[in-house]
């Protein structure tokens, strides 16, 4: 009956397994058809060393009279480094040369969206709006009253939205403004004056006044789709959290506009000195929660969520060229590396027929089956990810070789040990999972612990090494658990493997050759003057345990 039951537990496993295997084969199969999903593929996709890309010259654009230093030039590779890594383009390269530019190389074919990514500042404030007009001639209304010029004052301004910040200078440079694609901000304008700008669209354009939030204060930005009731609808936008200070600052500015006419009632998000969106302000926003509307697509609310969130570059950059970069060297790499590899699965196999005769049809199985389930993982991260195979990665599914044969050697062991003991085949392969799964959870915990630690503290080839690590060590779990375990539990009630053959492994003589019997005990030997030695060197080997266990039974 306990054979039968373990029986339908191994087999359930096996088609838990199976089930796993083609789910994940179908979804990346059929995700282009069914889905629409572009990326999904069964060619996992290759990194910069394997497969070639694009290399960007990033050249900061300074001010006339100043700039940079070493220390903003690393701060802006870690900023530009999180952006890329957010786009799900990963095992990209980001270097300073000396203290003149960043060289950014990224596998595959950039993107303009990709070059406008790591090269724009992003700094993001909040100014409130003092004109907006979409004509030519420059207006302000008043609630109740038609639209009149606009009145220059030497007075001093009392807060941002006051139109005294209006001087001649200011009003004359909005009157001549031309909002069109050639419109750009040179520079970075003053926080504490007012700005001329356009729209990003080019089809309004604004007298803002000073800034009151600084884009700092943010500290999360989220892209989501608008909720209205329960039901989320198509409409992307970008939430917002602000710190402690931006928070209060933000409330103080709603307070404020919340009482002013159209279009003073209204408050600019501008990011690089263009207005991303110009809302009225419909009540006191306090708490530091808002959100950034307009008709925004999915891919914009994500970028720009993607800017903001990651910090603003301390310098402007510009690409200075865009060159494509091959992978000669990275595929000589790989084909060594793969020839080694297969030089380790062949030594494997070998040992495991010499030494385990017929139980190497399960190493090999084993293999097999972690092959294609790593295969199939990686894959699926390539295309929900943006997850690249890299020569360091490849490393990592060699050595995941060794790691994966270790668990079936800890195993194979334990049950040999059983056997040496005197149980049954089916008895002894269930006592020897019951001490093999503890070491080989303690073995590959190790290995995980050593690859987080080596994915959360490095960047570059050394973290795609680490993840793979990570992968292959979870895969090595999951096929010791649903398919070594439970093939062992059917090949247990086998003809061939009861029978103890010395073809299949379990060999009772061969188990017991050289005097060991599993478990730190040895065979004594017959009685001669010759085996009387060999017996004082078995008392030596015994343990204190069976030492103990063998006075007790004296004294009976």
């Amino acid at each position: 009956m306990a054979e039968s039951t373990f029986k339908r537990s191994a087999r359930k496993k096996l088609l838990w397994l199976a089930t796993l295997i083609v789910l994940l084969a179908a979804l990346i199969g059929a995700a282009p058809s069914l889905f629409g999903e572009k990326g999904a593929s069964f060619t996992p996709q290759l990194a910069l060393d394997l497969q070639g890309g694009t290399s960007m010259i990033l050249k900061p654009v300074y001010q006339v009279g100043t700039s940079g230093s070493p220390e903003q030039l690393q701060q802006a590779v870690e900023i530009i480094r999180q952006r890329i890594d957010s786009t799900g383009v990963s095992e990209a390269q980001i270097t300073t040369s000396g203290d003149s530019a960043i060289i950014v190389s990224v596998p595959g074919n950039t993107s303009t969206a990709l070059e406008d990514l790591v090269s724009q500042s992003a700094r993001m404030v909040f100014r409130p709006v003092l004109v907006a007009s979409s004509g030519a001639t420059a207006t302000v209304a008043t609630k109740g009253k038609p639209s009149t010029p606009i009145a220059t004052s030497s007075a001093s301004p009392t807060n941002p939205s006051d139109l005294n910040n209006v001087d001649a200078a200011t009003q004359a440079s909005y009157e001549q403004l031309v909002c069109s694609k050639d419109f750009k901000i040179t520079g970075n304008p003053v926080d504490s004056k007012p700005l001329v700008t356009c729209n990003r669209d080019m089809t309004e354009k604004y007298i803002l006044g000073p800034v009151e939030v600084d884009g700092t204060e943010i500290s999360d930005a989220q892209a989501n789709t608008e909720t209205v009731g329960q039901v989320s609808t198509n409409n992307w936008l970008v939430n917002l959290t602000f710190k402690s200070k931006g928070s209060t600052q933000f409330a103080d500015t709603t307070t404020r506009l919340f009482g002013l006419s159209d279009p003073r009632n209204r408050f600019a998000v501008t990011l690089d000195g263009l207005v991303v969106t110009a809302p009225k302000v419909d009540g006191v926003i306090s708490g530091g929660q808002a959100q950034i509307t307009g008709t925004f697509t999915q891919q914009e609310a994500t970028s720009l969520a993607d800017q903001l969130k990651y910090g603003s570059l301390p310098i402007q950059f510009q690409v200075d060229n865009t060159e494509k970069v091959s992978a000669t060297l990275g595929v000589a790499s790989l084909n060594a590396g793969l020839l080694a590899g297969l030089i380790g699965l062949i030594l494997v196999v070998i040992y495991s027929l010499f030494q385990y005769r017929a139980l190497a049809a399960v190493t090999m199985g084993s293999l097999v089956v972690a092959a294609v389930l790593t295969y199939l993982v990686i894959c699926y991260l390539s295309w929900r990810s943006g997850y690249r195979l890299s020569l360091a990665g490849v490393a990592g599914l060699i050595v995941a070789i060794g790691i994966t044969v270790d668990s079936f050697i800890v195993y194979f062991e334990r049950v040999r040990d059983e056997l040496r003991d005197g149980r049954a085949l089916s008895g002894a392969v269930e006592a020897g999972w019951k001490r093999a799964i503890r070491t080989i959870t303690v073995s590959d915990g190790v290995s995980l612990l050593a690859a987080i630690t080596l994915y959360l503290l490095t960047v570059g080839n050394v973290r795609g090494f680490a993840f793979t690590l990570l992968i292959t060590t979870l895969i090595d779990l999951i096929v010791v658990l649903l398919f070594t375990h439970p093939l062992l539990q059917l090949i247990s009630g086998n003809r061939f493997f009861l029978s103890g053959s010395k073809w299949s492994g379990f060999d009772s003589k061969t188990l017991t050759t050289g005097g060991y019997v599993g478990r730190g005990k040895f065979r004594e030997p017959e009685n001669t003057a010759k085996a009387k030695k060999s017996a004082n060197e078995v008392a030596k080997r015994q343990t204190i345990a069976e030492r103990k266990s063998a006075g007790q039974e004296g004294t009976k």
